[in-house]
């Protein structure tokens, strides 16, 4: 890990952003190659399809929705005991989530003056999940369940086939749990042009939300306006604060914990400790021996593993609040008075009982984080991402005439006449 000796006045953001530095998914090859995915998708719907899921997949589809069949066998598979630990989790995600509902209000604010707003659910959304030879029973909860809360009443799931044409039975079991009312057997950048465009046989969606590989986030990217999405998630990160009274062998089995996502994941250490840094290290060496994805956790530590020296505490929080982790944990004693320092983060995990997998899979608040520093300004996943807002408006004729006057004048400075007589007509038949 690379080892930065914070200097007395702090690092700018500017330096923080170069020394973090990560290179987004914008490839000429890839954009052009989802460009013409996209393409074929929206020309040839079905047969475009299934044409690319041989060519990507390896495997040709007679019909892309998972059958109640299909569904039924997978929970058979998981069996009752992994059927109960999601059911679990779904519960603990669905009660964190309904303290997100929005209520519709309807207020008087002036004389003749009631305005308000209107929350309603997204009619149709589409949730994909990676898939293939991985499984990510958690993404599907953490991506459906919020959106059934928020009244959603159709939810389509999209997940790649395996090449024998199923789908992994985990997917398939928490899908069934989390509410999705169809699942497609559809991945890849093929898979969002059928959601945002629609096929013969798969609806249009309005909005997209959940992670994927290059090609799915330049797919996302690309049919933004057509549809809407959550977020264009990169590499996952994780950023932790400690000190001597840390445990060094947790906190470095937590920043492998993230280290083995992916190569280009980050793992972030800001210590006022230098003794207690190379403690960490250490234990990061020894513990990788241990892993069975000892090369890539290798890779991300090699060429994204950063530890701060910081003068302080104090300090140590603003380089992390310039950082702006995706996971922020706090393992300095007493971590829940850090709260209000606390400016910029996805999710923050506070005191040594909770690494950040207890929030991944288990916890209740979504797992979907804003990542590459984007915690600066957005959010995670939740139920708001599902929902849109309406204003409302009504002004009684007395209010009305309290205001026309003003109303005119603002749409002559704008040079918008027809704005300005639609109020004068009624101003002028109103007498």
């Amino acid at each position: 890990m690379e080892w930065i000796e914070v200097p007395a006045q702090g690092l700018s953001l500017r330096e923080i952003r170069q020394i973090t530095s990560r290179s987004q998914s914008e490839d000429n090859a890839i954009r052009k190659s989802v460009e013409a995915i996209l393409t074929a998708v929206q020309e040839q719907g079905d047969a475009a399809v299934r044409a690319l899921t041989e060519q990507f997949d390896g495997v040709r589809l007679t019909e892309f929705r998972v059958t109640p069949a299909e569904i039924a066998a997978a929970v058979e598979t998981v069996g009752p005991d992994f059927m109960q630990v999601l059911t679990t989790a779904r519960d603990n995600i669905k009660a964190y989530h309904e303290r997100q509902i929005q209520d519709s209000w309807f207020d008087t604010f002036r004389d003749g003056v009631k305005l308000g707003a209107r929350y309603t659910p997204i009619q149709r959304v589409g949730v994909y999940v990676p898939g293939g030879t991985a499984a990510y029973p958690s993404t599907v909860l953490m991506d459906t369940v919020p959106a059934a809360v928020a009244g959603v009443p159709s939810i389509a799931v999209f997940t790649p086939p395996a090449k024998d044409g199923s789908v992994n039975p985990y997917i398939l079991a928490a899908a069934h749990v989390a509410g999705a009312t169809e699942i497609y057997k559809v991945g890849g950048a093929q898979s969002i042009a059928a959601a945002a465009y629609g096929t013969e046989s798969i609806p249009p969606v309005f909005k997209i939300v959940g992670p994927g590989n290059a090609y799915v986030a330049m797919a996302k990217r690309l049919v933004f306006g057509t549809v809407g999405i959550d977020m264009i998630a990169g590499p996952s990160e994780v950023g932790i604060l400690a000190d001597e009274q840390a445990n060094p062998a947790w906190v470095a089995a937590d920043l492998l914990a993230q280290a083995e996502h992916d190569r280009r994941a980050a793992v972030f250490l800001a210590t006022p400790s230098a003794a207690f840094a190379g403690a960490v290290e250490q234990e990061v060496e020894r513990q990788l021996e241990e892993l069975p994805r000892k090369e890539i956790a290798a890779a991300s530590i090699k060429d994204h593993g950063k530890i701060f020296i910081t003068a302080d505490r104090s300090q140590a929080i603003e380089i992390m609040n310039l950082i702006a982790p995706e996971h922020l944990e706090i393992d300095f004693p007493m971590p829940e008075q850090y709260i209000p320092q606390i400016i910029n983060a996805g999710a923050i995990f506070l005191g040594p009982y909770t690494p950040e997998p207890i929030g991944d899979y288990f916890a209740g608040p979504n797992h979907t984080l804003p990542t590459m520093g984007t915690a600066a300004f957005s959010s995670p996943l939740g139920v708001y991402d599902f929902v849109k807002r309406s204003s409302l408006l009504s002004y009684s004729k007395q209010a009305f005439d309290a205001v026309a006057d003003q109303v005119m004048q603002f749409a002559e400075v704008e040079g918008l006449q027809a704005h300005g007589r639609a109020v004068k007509r009624r101003v002028e038949n109103g007498k």
